[in-house]
């Protein structure tokens, strides 16, 4: 009985030790575009931190990580932009629960007139 109580402690201790580590999401943006995009923010809708860039050109990409250790719902993720015509984009995407990433990374490719992503769990 002392062993698997052991064991319990053990896996609850182990458990304990990986909460928070990583908690967040890495992530790609590639501008596809004929045009430039400026005020370019990865967020979430809890907006509790945000990565910013102020231009990506054509054919061009930034990458980062989005640290999501002080959220604490569920909620998605928001890539907002503005494009040359001064139009801004805001949408959202994907899912998160309880403040934490459920991959660990997405990319986006931002077109002249589509934005597609795409979620992985490895990368």
């Amino acid at each position: 009985m002392r062993k698997i109580a052991f064991v319990i402690l053990i896996l609850i201790l182990n458990s304990c030790h990986f909460i928070g580590k990583g908690s967040g999401i890495k992530f790609e943006i590639i501008n596809n575009s004929d045009t430039p995009i400026k005020n370019v923010k990865f967020t979430t809708s809890e907006y509790v931190n945000a990565i910013e860039f102020d231009k990506i050109g054509v054919n061009k990409s930034v990458s980062g990580f989005l640290s999501m250790k002080n959220n604490k719902a569920d909620g998605h993720y928001v890539l907002e932009f503005t494009q040359l015509t001064d139009n801004r984009v805001i949408k959202g995407y994907g899912y998160y629960s309880n403040g934490s990433a459920m991959e660990s990374w997405v990319a986006f490719k931002i077109n002249n007139d589509t934005i597609t992503h795409s979620f992985s769990k490895i990368k």
